[in-house]
């Protein structure tokens, strides 16, 4: 009988040990992520954006004599898929599948089954497939919300734009060069509450000329028309330089309405113009290069700099009425220097400048120029790259 006690015991004891190492397979584990090759092919990085992901790989080779002139030509290092991520634009994107991220409209494949197609949020997939042996650039979805836009003023919530909102944005509320067409448009300062000639922080001002309904707490920018910005190849007005002098927020509607200025920079006059902050383009444009063949020259860059570099607000003198539209990419040239040939006047040396002939080097590429905003007779842009150095004066053309 013991041993059969024994046998039953030992039975029991295996049965329950049994069982205990069965739980844990049914006790709930935490799901990983899945690896990005699983879903997303080869993204680049995990962290970069799209933009500091191609800068690292270096410059892209030239193109190849089986490519098509004129055509897309695909980055030799272009990755199978790319994950989008915050920070992300869309020039950013088309760098890295693209030699030249301008042609990015030839192999986008707008999918009609998706709402808003051309816009792309952080989580989504872009896929490099080849489709009849030309390349194309598939979009999948991610799981992310997706919220339409409710402001014109502000960047699709989530959305990527084309370039980077914040620098289009500090320029935009703050312009250093105004069109005609944003003169004669903007609300205007109408006089101080104790009529000083000038105003300055903590004075109230009365402002006219709103065309939309005034909010009390909108905050507005105030910039003075300062000199007249004459076109570099023909002399022909076309723009004043816009000098910010303060800023200040709506207190009462009306018209005239009531604004409490509460930054002062300068002092605010009398017809003065008020821009609100944001930007008021939209930003979901696709580059493109233009339609119409385009000369051109770039006539004054934001801030006051000498050394343009890349995101920097530049503006060219030439606008809607010329063909350009917003998405239009230009390349920039340094004009080429004048310099005597004495190469071969021998032991004459420095005498035989005076009698030299004068040569013009040829024009360097040095860069490439975005426009986001076209008016009649000029056009805001960025330079979205920047391989040399770049000034006022410098010419843009046609990519």
């Amino acid at each position: 009988m013991q041993g059969h006690h024994l046998i039953a015991l030992t039975l029991s004891v295996a049965l329950i040990a049994g069982c205990q190492t069965q739980e844990p397979v049914r006790a709930p584990v935490p799901i990983a992520e899945p690896a990005d090759n699983d879903v997303q092919g080869i993204p680049v990085g995990d962290d970069r954006t799209a933009m500091e992901a191609a800068v690292d790989t270096g410059p892209t080779a030239a193109p190849s004599s089986e490519s098509q002139p004129g055509g897309p030509v695909m980055n030799p290092n272009a990755p199978d898929s790319y994950v989008v991520k915050r920070g992300d634009t869309l020039w950013g994107i088309a760098k890295v599948f693209l030699r030249d991220p301008w042609f990015w409209p030839e192999i986008w494949q707008v999918n009609p089954q998706v709402q808003n197609p051309h816009l792309i949020y952080p989580g989504d997939t872009l896929r490099l497939v080849y489709i009849d042996g030309k390349p194309s650039i598939m979009l999948q979805r991610g799981d992310s919300a997706r919220v339409e836009p409710r402001v014109r003023s502000e960047p699709f919530e989530g959305a990527i734009t084309t370039i980077p909102y914040a620098s289009v944005a500090a320029f935009m509320s703050k312009p250093s060069v105004l069109a005609r067409e944003q003169i004669k448009n903007a609300p205007y300062v109408l006089s101080s509450r104790d009529q000083h000639v000038v105003a300055a922080e903590g004075d109230t001002l009365y402002a006219r000329g709103f065309t939309d309904p005034v909010t009390l707490g909108n905050h507005y920018n105030v910039v003075h028309v300062g000199e007249a910005l004459h076109d570099p190849d023909n002399n022909a007005v076309v723009g004043y330089d816009g000098i910010f002098t303060g800023a200040g927020h709506i207190t009462r509607g009306g018209d005239p309405a009531t604004l409490l200025l509460t930054e002062s920079a300068y002092e605010t006059e009398p017809g003065d113009k008020l821009f609100a902050g944001g930007v008021d383009v939209p930003l979901d444009f696709l580059p493109s290069p233009p339609k119409d063949k385009i000369g051109g020259r770039i006539m004054a860059v934001s801030h006051g700099v000498t050394v343009i570099g890349q995101y920097e607000v530049v503006v060219i003198n030439r606008g809607a009425r010329d063909g350009l539209a917003p998405g239009n990419v230009l390349a920039v040239y340094l004009a080429g220097e004048k310099i005597a040939d004495t190469a071969n006047r021998g032991f004459l040396g420095s005498m035989s400048r005076i009698a030299a002939t004068k040569v013009r080097l040829p024009d360097e590429r040095s860069g490439t120029f975005m426009v986001f905003k076209t008016f009649d007779n000029l056009s805001y842009g960025l330079i979205m790259e920047a391989t040399d150095l770049i000034k006022v004066g410098d010419r843009v053309e046609n990519p």
